[in-house]
């Protein structure tokens, strides 16, 4: 890890009054990391929408898939991985490195308790590196910038926005951070997307309560997004077959999986 960041200067804005996205995430799927808010507040909004359980699961097998693809089928050996929540099993570094001992990532987040875990969690392979900016999603040049401290911007990177463009609730503002972070980001460079949806279709209409709870007594706020909106994030980009389905279908395998409504999808920078 780099040592570019002392986790003193984190902690001091660390509030476990209130739940915490990162927290209640790692909850949702089995971890240990939260507090006792987190976990009153996870499960009430279980109980308003018990799918959400399957969701955050099946968001973590995409990542898992999506990383296996572009490491062995696409030869990527760079990621920066926007939003990256708490460290559990099969992070992206070592689902890469796996593969590629070589690889190179770079992970993004802004959560006090998320950088302690990392820094001592994060680690890699001798022939990679594994770095941690602490910065904002908001901010897509400043990641940029302290992204090529440790990737090489001329060569391709797999930009990783896993459940982390839902928390920019202006749809306009999130459409110009993909466009910036893609811009920074050679051709043969691919987005990675999960995004929650109130779509029907896939069993989304409970979404709307559940996130109305969620921003009433947690943080920070969430929305959903219709599927045509999320598709509007890969535009200029071609989607890797099957394109924006529920993340659980992406890439399966062969038995069916129930959807989910978090859509997911890779595509490429031409």
């Amino acid at each position: 890890m780099s040592e570019g960041h002392s986790p003193a200067a984190g902690p001091a804005r660390l509030n476990t009054s209130v739940a915490h996205n990162a927290r209640v995430w790692n909850y949702w799927i089995g971890g240990k990391d939260h507090y006792e808010v987190d976990q009153r507040v996870g499960e009430h909004v279980a109980g308003m929408f018990p799918v959400i359980r399957a969701v955050a699961r099946a968001d973590r097998a995409f990542l898992g898939r999506a990383v296996r693809f572009l490491a062995a089928e696409r030869g990527i050996r760079q990621y920066l991985d926007i939003g990256t929540g708490l460290p559990t099993v099969d992070n992206t570094h070592e689902i890469a490195q796996r593969i590629a001992p070589e690889s190179r990532i770079v992970y993004v987040d802004n959560d006090p308790i998320v950088l302690v875990h990392a820094r001592s969690l994060l680690t890699s392979s001798p022939e990679g590196v594994t770095d941690y900016i602490d910065a904002d999603v908001h901010d897509p040049e400043g990641i940029v910038q302290r992204a090529a401290d440790t990737l090489d911007l001329t060569r391709p990177v797999a930009v990783m926005m896993l459940g982390i463009l839902n928390f920019v609730l202006d749809t306009g503002e999130a459409r110009d951070i993909v466009r910036r972070l893609l811009d920074a980001v050679p051709s043969g460079s691919h987005l990675v997307l999960t995004h929650p949806t109130y779509d029907g279709d896939v069993g989304g209409e409970g979404n709307v309560a559940a996130m109305e709870f969620w921003n009433a007594h947690a943080t920070p706020p969430i929305t959903a997004r219709s599927r045509a909106e999320i598709a509007a994030f890969l535009d200029g980009l071609e989607p890797v077959e099957p394109g924006l389905v529920p993340c659980s279908q992406w890439r399966a395998g062969p038995a069916p999986a129930a959807p989910v409504p978090q859509f997911g999808a890779v595509a490429v920078k031409p």
